[in-house]
């Protein structure tokens, strides 16, 4: 007899083919009705978003189906959306814009988020120094996801894109990337999450390598104090320059083949049996993740200081770890 778990996967990735920019505008996952509350937040009437309709609903797509996907392995639909506003959250930085974030708790997933944001000012926090204190506008989809049960592994995904504005140009860059982090490694996981991201990068050759961009990964998700790998890496880039939209694709498909290929993984494991000794090793593993998150995670310390809902950052730290 098939697990329910399994079977429920399965389901997922047959109803949710991959779909390219054009596809996607027809997709009910995209928000075609306009109800989700990004709207009233990005299109305000005094000061719209810098970003396109068309690039919202990308992020809404990805949003919407990691939602889905998360609500597929509960088995029942849990997500809680909660909107915010940049402006009630740090009103000295003078941000337009705001997100909504996603989170479910529940039996299967202990904690997993998937936020949106979109936000705009006029002082970049530039971590690099080149475009510090310009006009900017920064949207896009973090995700991260904590099973409860010891034998399914974290994932986490980000895609992101981000303006700064000049007297007569605009400097457009994207970034992002997903990784996995299991506490007990099995090789087919691994294998199919790395074949995921080498069919993201194949997509969009002009600017995504494989190669490269897995390097960037297991050299960014490493914890120097403690010497090892957070976990088995995945694919990161940042600060892609991009001169037109169609190349936003290699975002949308950072998103959909990490969303097929974590369900697939979580339907396999998250019903295999585990005792208390287990989930005390879980505990303290979870520790790592973290570490990194507070202290090297650059997502981290670009939020704080864009002045983002720090509710909302800190959504990536476990709902329970130990030292």
């Amino acid at each position: 007899m098939i697990q329910q778990a399994l079977y429920r996967g399965l389901t997922f990735l047959d109803k949710n083919p991959i779909l390219n920019l054009e596809t996607l505008k027809k997709n009910e996952l995209s928000d075609l009705s306009h109800c989700d509350p990004i709207w009233p937040i990005v299109q305000n009437n005094v000061e719209d978003s810098p970003f396109s309709h068309d690039f919202i609903q990308l992020l809404l797509y990805v949003r919407n189906l990691h939602k889905l996907s998360f609500n597929t392995i509960e088995g029942e639909s849990l997500c809680q959306a909660k909107p915010w506003l940049a402006k009630e959250h740090n009103p000295d930085r003078k941000l337009n814009g705001g997100g909504v974030m996603t989170v479910i708790r529940g039996n299967h997933l202990e904690k997993s988020a998937v936020n949106l944001s979109c936000v705009w000012g006029p002082h970049y926090p530039a971590l690099e120094g080149e475009y510090a204190n310009k006009p900017f506008a920064a949207a896009g989809v973090s995700l991260i996801s904590h099973p409860r049960n010891p034998y399914a592994p974290i994932m986490h995904l980000n895609v992101r894109c981000i303006k700064v504005f000049e007297k007569n140009s605009v400097t457009t860059w994207i970034g992002g990337g997903a990784d996995l982090t299991p506490m007990i490694p099995f090789e087919e996981d691994t294998n199919l999450f790395h074949d995921a991201m080498k069919d993201v990068c194949s997509r969009t050759p002009s600017i995504a390598n494989y190669e490269k961009y897995k390097k960037w990964a297991d050299d960014y998700f490493y914890i120097p104090h403690r010497k090892e790998a957070r976990g088995m890496g995945g694919i990161f880039f940042d600060f892609v320059k991009i001169e037109e939209e169609s190349l936003l694709s290699l975002l949308l498909d950072v998103g959909q083949y990490a969303a097929k290929a974590y369900t697939e993984i979580l339907s396999r494991r998250i019903e295999m049996p585990y005792d208390q000794a287990l989930i005390e090793k879980h505990h303290y593993w979870r520790g790592r993740y973290a570490e990194f998150n507070l202290v090297y995670d650059r997502g981290t310390k670009f939020g704080l200081m864009t002045g983002g809902n720090h509710e909302a950052i800190f959504c990536s730290l476990p709902p329970q770890v130990k030292w």
